[in-house]
């Protein structure tokens, strides 16, 4: 089993849509996507958040959080503080190489997500481009969502209408990643063909 676990963008790019999403193997390498509470509590805590996925308290969506969550012991929730100190000391240290090329600098929550994936191990699928940088520099394992969502598509979990809807509904909210507008007619090209060409 290769466990994904979902930050905060990734979760809140999917959830509404796939269902179920958490806790189901898919994929030659047995992934499972999950996420953390402390994940689900940086939604709570954000007043924008929560004006902006008013879905997130949906019963059917509550419900699948809080049973398929990962429980972590004390010694990890530990070790995993212990390299979420590591990782937020090294980004206060280098903020201004955050602060470029479209990323911010990762939040403890951000940090305590890598360090989870170091400790467990985990994949961390993110399109945070701080995290992704800070992953590189500690070789912290790391997916872009859109990864995840062709993984799954190409598992046949979802279908090219659910990833169609998908790209459809963050082009709405006007919250498609440059990331995913970069493989949209490439990874998905028998979703979306390809890439027209100028005139």
């Amino acid at each position: 089993m290769t466990l994904v676990l979902l930050d905060t963008n990734a979760y809140l790019r999917l959830a509404k849509h796939i269902k179920p999403l958490l806790g189901q193997l898919f994929g030659q390498k047995n992934y499972v996507l999950t996420i953390l509470k402390d994940v689900e509590d940086e939604v709570y805590k954000s007043n924008r958040l929560k004006n902006s996925f008013l879905w997130f308290d949906n019963p059917e969506i509550k419900n699948e959080r809080v049973h398929k969550r990962l429980r972590l012991s004390a010694n990890e929730r530990s070790r995993i503080d212990a390299m979420t100190s590591v990782l937020r000391s090294h980004v206060l240290e280098n903020a201004s190489s955050y602060t470029t090329k479209g990323r911010s600098p990762p939040s403890h929550t951000d940090c305590f997500c890598l360090a989870f994936g170091e400790i467990r191990p985990a994949i961390v699928a993110t399109d945070d481009l701080g995290m992704h940088q800070l992953a590189d520099e500690f070789e912290i394992k790391v997916f872009h969502c859109h990864e995840v969502l062709h993984k799954m598509l190409s598992a046949k979990m979802i279908g090219k209408a659910m990833v169609s809807e998908i790209y459809h509904a963050l082009e709405l909210k006007n919250d498609l990643p440059r990331s995913w507008i970069d493989v949209k007619h490439t990874t998905f090209k028998k979703v979306f063909g390809a890439k027209p060409k100028p005139k």
